[in-house]
């Protein structure tokens, strides 16, 4: 989990917001329109160049890390976590003073209060190096229960948490859905029920990904 500070949605505007939903719905105009990745990996894996720095931001275990040097060794891979249960690199947003190329919000922002989200945001801003980027990765809201878990606070449309990440200081680089399930069942929901899908607003895709840039 992360620490944002309250004082974060300060000036939080809710017109020029809806003006940042709506500009975003031009170029991606429905949520099933939106490409489908399998995993965050693959997006994560889309982005991250050989040297980046990487600060994963309410990380739980360092699995994604592993996985990420695995692939790319020369990324140095960070953690940050209030639980002190795991260890990690840092357990709060105010003892780090280095700056990232990614930062990877995977499945945090829901747990937060909008104002504080949005603070969190412009935090992790502030953390970025120029033109750096986060991956941010929350439920889908149109999966018929991917939202559902008790310790969830705030629900956010790709629009919208797009919106959020316009409002604090970043632009939209692509917005993608998770989908990952055994072949034939996925092929069936691709490729011959995604009409059905689409006509009753009932999603397979289990989260929304976003990628931003720092402006």
């Amino acid at each position: 989990m992360a620490d944002p500070k309250p004082e974060g949605a300060k000036g939080f505007s809710w017109s020029t917001f809806y003006g940042y939903r709506k500009e975003i719905r031009k170029f991606y105009p429905s949520v099933y329109g939106l490409r489908i990745r399998k995993k965050l990996f693959d997006v994560v894996m889309e982005e991250v160049l050989s040297g980046d720095r990487v600060l994963d931001v309410g990380a739980s275990t360092r699995s994604l890390g592993e996985r990420i040097q695995a692939r790319a060794p020369a990324v140095t891979y960070k953690t940050m976590d209030i639980d002190r249960a795991g260890s990690h690199d840092y357990y709060s947003l105010d003892d780090i003073k280095e700056r990232f190329n990614l930062i990877i919000l995977s499945e945090v922002i829901e747990h937060l209060e909008f104002n504080d989200g949005i603070g969190l945001l412009r935090r992790l801003n502030g953390l970025l190096a120029p033109g750096g980027k986060i991956i941010i990765s929350t439920p889908n809201m149109h999966h018929p229960n991917r939202w559902w878990d008790s310790d969830h606070r705030t629900s956010y449309r790709y629009d919208e948490i797009a919106g959020a990440l316009v409002w604090t200081g970043y632009e939209i680089k692509g917005i993608y859905r998770i989908y990952n399930d055994q072949f034939a069942r996925r092929f069936v929901r691709l490729h011959l029920m995604a009409w059905l899908h689409r006509y009753l607003d009932v999603d397979f895709a289990t989260s929304v990904v976003v990628v931003a840039v720092k402006k």
